[in-house]
């Protein structure tokens, strides 16, 4: 009887137990991918921030450049103007795009 339990339990183990974990750990992984309740909320007052701070920027830049002829608005110590630099705003655009896209939440 004890000889026949050792492979009866390892039959069990290959064609029960490993795709149990198998699975198991898939789900979870999918599970784990996604974007909670939270997670969407945090993105969104993210991105509230980074408009906000945007405007001031650009507010900042707008006063720096009516006090000061020279002054060009970019960053700081850089040649190219502002429409070339813009890769945040495009960024921004392409959020606000998305928002659009997806609607009013529910």
């Amino acid at each position: 009887m004890e000889d026949i339990l050792v492979p009866m339990m390892a039959i069990g183990g290959i064609f029960i137990g490993l795709p149990w974990l198998i699975l198991h750990y898939v789900t979870k992984w999918k599970t784990a991918a996604t974007l909670t309740t939270d997670d969407e909320a945090l993105l969104g007052e993210l991105y509230q921030l980074a408009r906000r701070l945007e405007d001031r920027l650009e507010t900042v830049e707008r006063l720096v450049a009516t006090e000061h002829a020279d002054f060009r608005p970019g960053r700081i110590g850089h040649e190219q103007p502002l429409d070339q630099l813009s890769g945040a705003s495009a960024d921004l655009a392409a959020i606000e795009t998305m928002l659009a896209k997806r609607g009013p939440r529910q």
